[in-house]
């Protein structure tokens, strides 16, 4: 190991800048085009979600399911497109001055106070999502043990695979992706993770059709899965509601998407968006309804890993592989704006700290050398391990998600951005668009509200019993 060295234009502090360019003594190269935008949102959102949207609409059944979906998209789509504006300020296109993360928009929008309870909820958001993306992950390495296992010993067969070791193995590959030093260095992570997304989206679209086809009819109810009682139908709606939820925004990383972009940034990250919004929302409902409509009241939590698909095996295997490949780049996607509000953080309150902000000349043997920072490897290891250690103590699929996609949905998705909306545009209080999106906002939080009751409900029961 070689002897410190200073980087006083850490990428990770030139990505956090809350200040032009000009203005802040260096020039952070953004080279994003709309294809990369894509890509990244699309890897960001097209993850663990899709693979429940056959069980959500199970649960709202025809009548209610496929509509919910398209709501989702719809609210989504706005809250983007007002969230875009904030980038530069004061002017949405023109000003100097670039928020590169959704706390630095909170900040300067709405004030200090609002900015730590933004941070709480965004970080928990992007945590949360981690979380998620390692029960994914290690139910589709089970699920490939699984599918060769009955195709040599036949379906019955008592194939069980513990989900801890899987999730440690994805553990450790994170630990690794972890040292990527933000996201102006991964644009071919979110290209690759975009592309396997593509192909198990289309397997299980085309695995979902072709079970209909083979059934002769369209299975399902216009009102869904029959319960017990009332009472149980109501959680079950609840929890189909919050995993669409889950599957859709991205708005914790809009802004961190948009920093990478070339100019005209807003102008892209609207086209970008809208692109994003529609393919995903297509894919969505093609995949959500050939999986309700193949298994009807028995649809699996997971249409790829709860094994309504027997054969080709092959396939089977093949598009768990892509889910793999693709939430390892996702994961990332998530859990870089942490490190970053983090490690800025620490920064600039140590800033002559070398623990902190020290880098290391580091050579392998037959490798090239590298700059290793001490608290960089430090913290985003605490963090792989923490995330991996909670997954294995809630390795429950659809009611983590459903937890984490009704917590986050009002406050982040919807009340942040409309907030934010109104300063940077002069919204006067009670004119039309106040009232309209004031509407809004409110009707959000019903649904965020009822959705994460249902799915706590979910999580508590599954827990328990």
């Amino acid at each position: 190991m070689a002897k410190y060295t200073e980087d006083h234009q850490s990428p990770l502090l030139q990505c956090s800048s809350h200040s032009s360019d000009e203005e802040s003594g260096h020039l952070t190269h953004r080279t994003g085009t709309i294809w990369t935008a894509i890509a990244h949102i699309i890897t960001g959102v097209m993850g663990a979600g899709v693979l429940s949207l056959g069980w959500s609409l199970a649960q709202l059944g025809w009548l209610f399911g496929p509509p919910a979906i398209v709501v989702f998209a719809v609210v989504t789509g706005v809250s983007t497109s007002i969230l875009s504006d904030c980038y530069r300020s004061p002017h949405s296109e023109y000003g100097p001055d670039r928020n590169a993360s959704f706390i630095q928009a909170v900040s300067y929008y709405l004030g200090e106070k609002k900015q730590w309870i933004s941070a709480i909820l965004l970080n928990e958001s992007l945590y949360g999502n981690d979380i998620a993306y390692t029960i994914a992950t290690a139910t589709s390495m089970r699920a490939i043990l699984k599918s060769n296992c009955y195709h040599e010993q036949g379906h019955d067969a008592a194939c069980k695979y513990p989900d801890s070791v899987y999730m440690l193995l994805f553990g450790l590959v994170q630990i690794v992706m972890s040292q990527i030093p933000n996201f102006h260095d991964m644009a071919w992570l979110s290209v690759v993770a975009a592309i396997m997304s593509f192909a198990y989206s289309f397997i299980g679209l085309g695995l979902g059709f072709a079970k209909v086809i083979v059934n002769g009819e369209i299975k399902g109810s216009i009102l869904g899965v029959p319960a017990a009682s009332a009472t149980d139908k109501i959680w079950l709606v609840f929890q189909g509601l919050g995993d669409i939820a889950f599957a859709y925004p991205y708005s914790i990383i809009l802004l961190e998407i948009q920093d990478t972009l070339k100019s005209p940034e807003t102008k892209t990250m609207k086209k970008a968006s809208r692109s994003a919004i529609t393919i995903t929302t297509l894919f969505y409902l093609c995949c959500g309804s050939f999986g309700y409509a193949a298994f009807g009241n028995n649809t699996p939590g997971n249409l790829l890993t709860g094994f309504g698909f027997y054969e080709p095996y092959w396939l089977v295997d093949l598009a768990n592989a892509c889910v793999i490949l693709h939430l390892v780049g996702g994961y990332q996607v998530f859990s870089q704006p942490v490190f970053a509000n983090v490690e800025t953080w620490f920064s600039e309150r140590y800033p002559e700290s070398h623990f902190v902000n020290g880098f290391y000349q580091v050579k392998l043997p037959s490798l090239r050398t590298f700059q290793l920072n001490p608290f960089r490897l430090c913290f985003r290891t605490l963090y792989v391990v923490s995330t991996t250690g909670i997954a294995m103590l809630f390795p429950y699929f659809n009611q983590v998600l459903g937890v984490l996609g009704a917590l986050n949905f009002w406050p982040l998705v919807v009340y942040f951005p409309v907030e934010m909306y109104f300063v940077q545009r002069k919204i006067i209080p009670w004119s039309r668009k106040w009232i309209a999106l004031k509407a809004f906002s409110f009707a959000c939080f019903l649904v965020s509200a009822v959705a994460f009751i249902g799915s706590l409900e979910g999580l508590v029961t599954a827990k328990l019993s």
